[in-house]
């Protein structure tokens, strides 16, 4: 008896076709892989930054319990379900994490700048007397004290090839005088926006 489903018979040409509509494997892969770097990149960030991108609740909430995890292992499974999670995320919502953060680039390479500008500066004040005493001008109310024991020990830490303790406690101080000012703008204009607000009731 001749077998029915030899040869062409009851098989149509267009039957396969749909199939390679879909992604291919390592497309798939790629995608994949590219929402997992992604999900990183959102880990490294600041938890701050990372609770202002706008995205579902589940996946905000996987990240920033991914940043306080220190255990090896225990990291690199939440960092596995943060890729999971990733995934099920539709094109939109990616496209909008995408931009958050080519946003913070340019934020970022503001932010480098003026770290640098404050790295220079403390290695001014302890290559040159006068640099303390500029700095003191435009900060009369720092404690001169305690900055000449700050310098003191950061030198000594440096010739003697210690832990840079001290040399990061005069870095510290001067990320917050440079953050005063800003903080400062940033309540002024808060206030005045209470104002319009409240002029225009």
């Amino acid at each position: 008896m001749p077998n029915a489903n030899r040869g062409s018979v009851g098989f149509r040409s267009d039957e396969f076709d749909q199939e390679y509509d879909r992604p291919s494997k390592s497309e798939l892969k790629r995608q994949s892989n590219e929402l997992q770097k992604l999900g990183e990149q959102l880990i490294e960030a600041p938890r701050d930054r990372v609770k202002r991108v706008p995205m579902p609740d589940e996946v905000r909430d996987a990240i920033l319990m991914c940043q306080t995890i220190t255990n090896h292992e225990g990291r690199r499974r939440q960092l596995q379900f943060v890729g999971k999670l990733m995934r099920t995320l539709d094109e939109e919502e990616v496209a909008v994490i995408q931009r958050t953060i080519e946003s913070w680039k340019g934020t970022s390479k503001a932010e480098a700048a003026a770290l640098h500008a404050l790295e220079r500066r403390r290695d001014k004040l302890l290559a040159d007397d006068k640099a303390l005493t500029q700095l003191l001008e435009e900060h009369p109310h720092l404690d001169v004290q305690h900055l000449r024991t700050l310098i003191r020990n950061a030198r000594k830490e440096q010739a003697e090839n210690k832990p840079p303790k001290a040399y990061r406690e005069i870095f510290q101080i001067l990320k917050d005088l440079a953050k005063a000012p800003k903080a400062a703008a940033e309540e002024e204009a808060s206030e005045d926006e209470e104002e319009d607000d409240e002029s225009g009731q």
